[in-house]
């Protein structure tokens, strides 16, 4: 990947289409909501293929993401606190609490992250 200056920030091309990043949101997206985002999303990816290997019918998966950040260390993300919203028929939360555990372990975003960010995962089954 490669960024270019800009105006309010950096700028990447990328095959999807271009990626705005600035510390101000009038020009782009900020440093840590693309942190969080990696982090929730990609959980969410392997949520969803989890539970699809485990058989598990589900319509939709919602995930709320909290961010925890340190004012007195430059602002750094301290913990992100994701609560997955899973609509489905005939779920059960064993079954959902050893799918959360397994995205945790394959999730490559939040394996990136041990040790410097705490990420808790909640859910509710809807």
């Amino acid at each position: 990947m490669e960024f270019k200056m800009n105006e309010g920030g950096f700028q990447a091309k990328l095959p999807y289409g271009d990626l705005d990043v600035s510390g101000d949101e009038t020009y782009g997206y900020r440093p840590y909501q693309l942190m969080v985002s990696s982090i929730a999303v990609c959980s969410g990816g392997v949520l969803r293929k989890v539970l699809e290997k485990m058989r598990l019918s589900f319509d939709d998966i919602h995930i709320e993401a909290k961010v925890e950040r340190n004012e007195e260390k430059a602002s750094r993300i301290e913990k992100i606190h994701l609560h997955f919203k899973i609509k489905g028929t005939n779920l059960k939360p064993v079954k959902i609490k050893k799918a959360l555990a397994l995205t945790q372990k394959n999730c490559s975003m939040v394996q990136s992250v041990i040790g410097s960010i705490e990420v808790e995962e909640t859910f509710e089954l809807i």
